[in-house]
């Protein structure tokens, strides 16, 4: 008599006419259960993960080849989309939560970078429409900016998660920096994050790092700053565990994360990386392997 169902992510009328068809008067929700049941993940699921970083990188090296001058931020990711496709990406990545599913992924060139979205992404853009109010606004890339691909890496079903930064031309110097401080946090979590590690201390220790380095103002945003540093991700791109203050989730092995220290600058850009870690028995596997450093266009 009793039906489980992840009313989380469910219309109401599905689950009257699940319950109804079925005959079961009494629905219990299961979202948060198979949540957690899902972000420890079975072999097959993580050789799914480590193919789709691999094709994810070697898509990502061709990024500067597409460039040319004159290019606006959509045209420059709609170059990229093409290649994603050729290369077997299928497209929407998805989300967990209401109408949370993009397109592609995103990219963010200069001020569009510090454009508030109601997505509970950690960067924003203004969208080609406030119907879609995320990502590229039409921009046009000129010398000083920015240009942060945050594309989605879906060439199975399992996903990969990747962000890396280009520079038209030369940037200011705070922005290499920024862009330094977040590959240094990436490799101290890749020489001291292992199982038995809580979310909350992998962000207090990243906004920790943000302060001393007196960056605390453009941590994860600018004009709107996100209070998470990374996330799990799986079939969907935003699954448990997930690495906010107040987090009391407690990494386990076969668990899958992405960290993304970033850093937003008005009249510059976003910089810094994000890369895709499974947890092992003694620490992590990084499978997103590509140059991590800003490459100028």
């Amino acid at each position: 008599k009793v039906v489980l169902m992840e009313t989380g992510v469910m219309p109401y009328t599905t689950a009257l006419r699940l319950q109804k068809a079925l005959g079961m008067p009494e629905i219990i929700d299961v979202s948060g259960k198979m949540r957690e049941i899902r972000s420890v993940k079975s072999e097959f699921e993580m050789e799914q993960m480590r193919a789709n970083a691999k094709i994810q990188s070697e898509v990502y090296k061709q990024i500067p080849s597409l460039y040319r001058d004159g290019i606006t931020d959509i045209e420059f990711q709609i170059e990229v989309e093409r290649v994603m496709r050729l290369n077997g990406s299928i497209g929407i990545f998805r989300a967990y939560g209401e109408r949370m599913e993009i397109f592609m992924g995103s990219v963010l060139a200069g001020d569009n970078a510090d454009v508030a979205s109601p997505y509970d992404f950690s960067m924003g853009g203004g969208g080609l429409s406030k119907i879609l109010p995320i990502g590229a606004s039409g921009v046009a890339l000129k010398e000083g900016m920015t240009v942060m691909f945050d594309m989605a890496g879906n060439y199975t079903p399992y996903q990969s998660d990747m962000t890396r930064t280009f520079a038209i031309g030369k940037i200011p110097d705070i922005a290499y920096r920024a862009h330094q401080v977040s590959i240094e946090m990436s490799r101290w979590l890749e020489q001291n994050v292992k199982p038995g590690i809580t979310c909350a201390e992998i962000y207090d220790y990243s906004l920790k790092t943000a302060v001393n380095n007196g960056l605390e103002a453009n941590f994860m945003g600018n004009t709107q700053q996100v209070k998470f540093v990374g996330h799990g991700l799986g079939l969907e791109i935003n699954e448990p565990p997930v690495l906010t203050p107040r987090s009391k989730e407690v990494l386990q092995k076969n668990m899958a994360f992405a960290y993304e220290p970033k850093f937003v600058f008005p009249k510059i850009g976003a910089v810094g990386i994000e890369n895709t870690f499974i947890v092992t028995d003694s620490g992590l596997e990084k499978i997103t392997i590509c140059e991590e450093n800003i490459i100028e266009l």
